[in-house]
């Protein structure tokens, strides 16, 4: 299963490396990533790939929630699927 984590907010020091662990940590593995910054906002995209995940979708979407709070930013993922079929025109 792949998903779409999304991460925004005011740009500071070691948001990719405190995502990129907590993936690393629960064993998904990221397909590609992109990051940009906006003027004071950072914004972040990354595809993954769940299927060596040490726990369920759920369990992904609650430790990466925890870890936006920490970070101060708000960290998001959904299914890929789901997230293809919403922005299809």
């Amino acid at each position: 299963m792949r998903g779409v984590v999304t991460v925004i907010g005011k740009d500071k020091v070691g948001i990719v490396a405190g995502v990129s662990q907590k993936l690393a940590e629960q064993k998904i593995n990221i397909l590609d990533v992109s990051q940009t910054i906006m003027g004071d906002y950072f914004t972040m995209m990354m595809l993954v790939d769940l299927t060596n995940a040490e726990q369920d979708f759920e369990g992904a979407r609650e430790q990466l929630h925890e870890l936006g709070k920490n970070l101060g930013v708000k960290i998001s993922i959904q299914n890929q699927e789901i997230f293809d079929t919403m922005h299809k025109l």
